[in-house]
């Protein structure tokens, strides 16, 4: 009775949920702590039983090392030793590679804290559960795709997204920082071969300005910076691509009266009209590779009646003809230039001709690369008596006559005049120059086989025009493959030709421009450019694919050119070794132990003295 009341009056506290689970499921603490005892005398008694082996078979070593003479020298003793040593350690590495296995799988001394770590850790919410981010703490519902944050938690849609970005900036700024010299290596040449030799450190102007075109993406808006900038800038992301409608209109102010992108490819046809809609004041208006410039923009320049004088235009071709001449009509009287090119699909001999009749004020006139011209338009260009600069590339033949009409009929005014793709024109051609056109700088006649050395001579032979300013007579070859040394006669420009455009102009040349004219030959080339004459204003010069140019005609020109800065000379086989004045790029020269590019250091004295120019 007394022990049944002992029974009943005991007193239990709470349990808690593990005791519950383990008698749950029939497990005994006893149990647990008798059999961790017993895998501890097991595997203390099986290290004991493996030392005992190894050191049984150190010593069965060491005997059969040991000689049947029991009279060892010094070497025989220092050997013993040695294989007793590397026994030992064996033995050792054994015991301890034991240990640690031990130790990996949760040894019974306790001293392998890690995995009791991993154990007891919490582990990572699976998919379908709340968490909070690690960054922002806010409470999300985790998905297969969720990222890791820095300490190891889980992050949100958000902070995911953010850390991601900063990661891909990361990689960038550390590949630029790899490849910095490179990258600037390649700028460089880069602005060689655009005729920009740079001397010394970029001015402060130039660096803020090629910053902000590195992060043209944080810009806001440009401020007051000075039309100049914002025209290289301008250059500078259309060579990168850039220009967007999210750049755009950082380049557009209310007051804004020229803009030029070299660069249009990225603008749709809303993003012109934005042009017009911001800068409703705008007058000089250049837009190269505006493929999506269609009729609705023309709509809107002839509604709002935008005061557009000068136009240039490339690749416009989704302007329908009867577009272009309802803008002719109502606009036309304003224009005073008008360029329009890359045109293979609009603007046809009926529309160029409401051009003319429209436009009387025009001064400048470009059309090249319009594939439906043809000589209708060269007769219709002779109304525009104001022209001043003329250049023209048609597609369709066109007659030597109706250059000769088209001279005849304007070049009194003329200051640039630039021909190209001519095929048919000939020396008719070159003596209507010489007798109507008394005011030219720029003159500009490529891609020709008909006309001949003696033409080119005759037109710079007491010719009544002052000194030219630029000459490009690109490609004026013969091009007969039957005959690849050419006719008796040199068609295109040749030596005496080359002598007489030197004697006329050479005082007030700035850019010569004879790529291809493989007729000139070499004694041409010595006179010309003998050390002794002095061309004071040739800054740009060309002599590609002139086949008898050599190394002593290269420093020649150097010599006789003393402010010239890039020399182009592909083609030239003959040239290698040559010592390239500081400040000069010597662009095109065959030499496959250096670059494509070679930037002199050179004086010119010591030039002169080298190839005896003195």
């Amino acid at each position: 009775m007394s022990g049944r009341r002992t029974s009943n009056n005991r007193i239990r506290g709470p349990q808690s949920a593990l005791t519950d689970f383990l008698a749950a499921n029939n497990i005994s603490a006893a149990q647990i702590s008798a059999d961790y005892e017993r895998r501890r005398r097991e595997a203390q008694q099986q290290s004991e039983q493996e030392a005992a082996a190894n050191g049984t078979i150190v010593e069965e070593e060491v005997e059969e090392q040991q000689p049947d003479d029991r009279e060892e020298t010094a070497l025989q003793k220092k050997k013993r030793k040695r294989a007793e040593d590397k026994a030992r350690e064996k033995i050792k590495e054994g015991k301890n590679s034991k240990k640690s296995k031990k130790n990996k799988k949760g040894g019974p001394d306790g001293e392998d804290s890690d995995a009791a770590f991993d154990m007891y850790s919490k582990s990572k919410p699976l998919p379908g559960q709340l968490e909070n981010c690690e960054i922002c703490e806010k409470r999300f519902t985790v998905t297969p795709y969720s990222k890791t944050g820095p300490e190891g938690g889980l992050l949100c849609v958000k902070c995911s997204k953010e850390q991601e970005t900063q990661k891909k900036k990361d990689a960038k700024s550390t590949a630029k920082k790899q490849a910095g010299p490179r990258e600037k290596r390649r700028q460089t040449e880069s602005s060689k071969l655009d005729g920009i030799i740079l001397d010394g450190a970029l001015s402060l102007q130039d660096l803020c300005i090629r910053t902000i075109a590195n992060n043209i993406h944080d810009v806001e808006e440009f401020g007051d910076l000075p039309q100049k900038s914002i025209k290289t800038l301008g250059h500078i992301l259309s060579k990168k691509r850039v220009i967007t409608s999210r750049t755009l209109p950082l380049f557009l102010r209310p007051d804004l009266e020229t803009l030029e992108m070299t660069d249009c490819g990225g603008l749709e046809a809303e993003d012109y009209i934005k042009i017009f809609s911001f800068s409703p004041k705008i007058q000089n208006l250049t837009l190269r590779q505006a493929g999506q410039f269609k009729d609705e923009v023309l709509d809107y320049i002839i509604e709002r009646d935008i005061p557009i004088k000068h136009l240039k235009l490339y690749a416009a071709n989704l302007v329908s003809d009867d577009k272009w001449i309802e803008f002719f009509t109502k606009c036309g009287h304003r224009l005073e230039t008008l360029q329009l090119r890359e045109l293979d699909y609009s603007m046809d001999d009926i529309t160029f001709m409401h051009l003319v009749r429209n436009c009387p004020d025009l001064k400048r006139l470009k059309m090249k690369k319009c594939w439906r011209l043809s000589d209708r338009a060269l007769g219709a260009i002779q109304e525009l008596k104001n022209l001043e600069h003329l250049s023209l590339q048609f597609k369709l033949p066109t007659s030597a006559q109706s250059l000769v009409d088209l001279i005849m009929a304007v070049g009194f005014n003329l200051r640039t005049l630039s021909l190209e793709d001519f095929h048919d024109a000939d020396n008719s051609v070159l003596q209507a120059i010489h007798t109507h056109c008394s005011q030219l700088q720029k003159l500009r006649f490529t891609d020709n086989d008909l006309c001949t050395d003696t033409g080119f001579t005759e037109l710079f032979t007491d010719w009544s025009n002052p000194p030219l300013s630029f000459v490009d007579f690109s490609s004026s070859r013969s091009i007969d493959y039957n005959n690849p040394d050419g006719t008796e006669e040199a068609l295109g420009l040749g030596t005496v030709g080359f002598e007489a455009l030197m004697a006329h102009s050479g005082s007030q040349l700035e850019t010569l421009m004879i790529p291809s004219c493989r007729h000139i030959e070499r004694e041409a080339l010595e006179n010309v450019f003998d050390g002794k004459k002095e061309y004071p204003t040739i800054r740009t010069a060309d002599i590609s694919f002139v086949k008898r140019t050599d190394t002593p005609i290269v420093a020649g020109i150097f010599k006789s050119c003393p402010r010239i800065t890039k020399l182009t000379a592909f083609g030239c086989f003959s040239v290698s070794d040559v010592m390239v004045p500081k400040g000069v790029a010597l662009i095109g020269v065959p030499n496959a132990q250096d670059s494509i590019i070679q930037e002199g250091g050179y004086d010119f004295d010591m030039i002169s003295a080298g190839f005896g120019l003195m």
